[in-house]
């Protein structure tokens, strides 16, 4: 399974401000299990996110995802990254628009 840096500035955004588990997030993208899995392993791998135990009421040993300090930097790289891709397809789509409606005039 390939990742790609939006998996990754999507699962960084998520992972931000909260105590979070691994289910919760591949239920909060969308993503299988797997795919949560994978991607937390690349992150955690990069050494963006660190793996932290607590203890839940029932006494079983759960894990949660917090981002490091290289983690937030990433985070807020990619996002900027995210932003200029995404204000450049606007252009572009944007461009074609309005050519398409001078066609029609």
């Amino acid at each position: 399974m390939k990742t790609n840096q939006q998996d990754f500035y999507h699962l960084l955004k998520k992972i931000d401000g909260s105590r979070t588990t691994q289910r919760a997030l591949a239920r909060e993208t969308g993503w299988s299990l797997g795919k949560a899995n994978y991607v937390l392993r690349a992150l955690l791998d990069k050494g963006l996110v660190k793996l932290e135990n607590f203890h839940r009421s029932d006494n079983k040993l759960r894990y949660r995802y917090l981002l490091t300090p290289a983690g937030i930097t990433a985070k807020t790289n990619l996002a900027r990254r995210f932003m200029s891709y995404k204000i450049e397809e606007y252009e572009r789509l944007r461009q074609e628009i309005d050519a398409l409606r001078r066609e029609l005039e």
